[in-house]
Parts: structure tokens; C-alpha cells; sequence
């Protein structure tokens, strides 16, 4: 196994774990909060796939499918273009209300565009670095896992708050 294939594997996690998490969910199902100002099943899908989309977007050296493929007009989200989640309000989790199916939509097309990419890549390509602001700079191998991981843990998130709704 060679690096791309490891990565395609994990990235291949993701949508997987989330889908599950979702499945059957109505759409104030997926908007429930654990003790009404917690993360939603909801936005932690529209926010791990923000994250997938910005990261390798910027590391791939392509527009975001958020607003290449038209995703940001059809969420209809009070957010700028470029809002990814990160430092939101309860407020602003609040208002990620949408059904399944659109973030099924969306998380399918940046994994489409997130494997076609790592499936370009070799294994000297992982040591480039793409982010000089962290001490030690960040290399795109470094950025790709952490991406897996930080999809994978607001995965399971959404998998919990699934068990508490069901319960």
C-alpha cells in the first residue's frame, strides 16, 4: 500500500461514519442540540465537510466546491462564503437546518474532489509544506491526516447525538 492509498482509505472513512449518523434523521432530528446550545448533528456534518473542502481546496490549489459547485447558494446559510465553522455562535449552529440529503450532497461531491486529488499525489509530495505559520511548518501529509482525524472525530460526534435521539 502506498501512501495515496492509505490516504484514500482514510478520507474513504468519513463519509461512511457520517452517512450512518444521519440515516432516517429529520431534519429537526439532525438540528437537535444535546442541551439546546451544543453542536448539531447538522453543523458538525456541514462543518467537517467545510473543513474537508477548505483544507484541501487551498492545498490542491482550487476553488472550494462550497462555491464552485453551487453548494453555498443551495444551503441558503446566514454565513459568509468562506465560513467553515470554526469560532461560531450557538446562534450560529442554530441556524444550520437542512435535510440529509443536502449534506449527503455536498460531502459526496468534496470526497469525489478530495480523492481525486490524493490520487495524484507520491509519496515525496507529503513533505512539502503548506503552511508555514505553525512552528514546525506543516507539510501536506501532516495537513491531509489531520484533516481525516478532525472529520472523524465530529463523525462520531454526530454518532453519539444519533444514539441520544434514538434512545
Amino acid at each position: 500500500m502506498n501512501s495515496a492509498q492509505l490516504l484514500t482509505d482514510g478520507f474513504g472513512r468519513v463519509p461512511d461514519t457520517t452517512f450512518a449518523a444521519m440515516e432516517n434523521l429529520s431534519v429537526d432530528q439532525l438540528a437537535y442540540r444535546i442541551d439546546g446550545r451544543g453542536n448539531s448533528i447538522a453543523w458538525l456534518v456541514w462543518h467537517l465537510t467545510r473543513t474537508q473542502d477548505d483544507h484541501v481546496s487551498d492545498v490542491a490549489g482550487v476553488e472550494q466546491v462550497w462555491t464552485s459547485g453551487g453548494w453555498f447558494e443551495r444551503f441558503a446559510l446566514p454565513f459568509q462564503p468562506e465560513a467553515t465553522g470554526f469560532g461560531q455562535s450557538a446562534d450560529d449552529v442554530a441556524s444550520v437546518r437542512v435535510d440529509a440529503r443536502l449534506l449527503k450532497g455536498y460531502l459526496s461531491e468534496v470526497h469525489r474532489r478530495t480523492l481525486d486529488y490524493v490520487a495524484t499525489l507520491s509519496d515525496d509530495d507529503l513533505d512539502r509544506v503548506v503552511d508555514e505559520s505553525w512552528d514546525p511548518p506543516v507539510t501536506l501529509g501532516v495537513r491531509l491526516v489531520s484533516v481525516i482525524s478532525d472529520d472523524l472525530q465530529h463523525a462520531a460526534q454526530a454518532a453519539f447525538i444519533r444514539g441520544l435521539i434514538l434512545d
